[in-house]
């Protein structure tokens, strides 16, 4: 049986962290396979917020694509994927996104990602937001996008960045149906 596909974009937005423990949460997935491609400023943000490289984080992908080819497959509706994940997402992205500017794979791959009605979650990074900010997002969320903001949940009493870290990353992978250890859900 063929793996899912999911496309992982990653921005410049801060929030590396997070982009990490879910492409290392996905490896634990056999039947999905990551696609991936971040920004020239994710790649500056990794090297400032991790201990990690950029290119230690695209080896956690199953394929990884160059940000300036927009003609690679993912690019393409024809790309067959379950969905799109853009962990974190900075307001450049959301404002790309929103307004149909595909200057960038990234972009490209979630404007087809739109355009094909499948699935797109975005971890949108930004405090405090604007008026412009949150009109993209309504624009987005409008558009079926799903806005997943990295917020803290207290409930499961964390005890370190990471579980915080964990928590959030298993929120946005519930959006595409995929279960995570040690994910405390409201009142189970």
């Amino acid at each position: 049986m063929a793996k899912k596909r999911i496309v992982i974009g990653i921005s410049g937005a801060s929030g590396a962290p997070l982009a990490i423990e879910t492409l290392q949460m996905l490896q634990k997935q056999t039947d999905w396979e990551t696609h991936l491609v971040m920004s020239r400023g994710a790649e500056r943000t990794i090297c400032m917020e991790t201990a990690l490289t950029p290119d230690e984080v695209y080896a956690m992908a199953d394929v990884c694509y160059d940000n300036e080819d927009i003609g690679a497959a993912i690019a393409s509706g024809t790309f067959r994927k379950e969905g799109m994940l853009i962990v974190p997402c900075s307001m450049k992205t959301v404002g790309g996104i929103a307004s149909g500017y595909s200057d960038s794979l990234l972009l490209r791959a979630a404007d087809v990602t739109l355009k094909e009605r499948r699935r797109l979650v975005i971890a949108a990074r930004e405090t405090p937001v604007h008026a412009i900010h949150l009109r993209n997002l309504l624009t987005l969320s409008q558009a079926g996008v799903t806005v997943v903001p990295p917020m803290v949940s207290y409930y499961q009493n964390p005890q370190s960045v990471q579980e915080i870290t964990h928590h959030i990353v298993c929120k946005l992978l519930d959006q595409f149906g995929i279960e995570c250890e040690n994910f405390s859900r409201w009142g189970e």
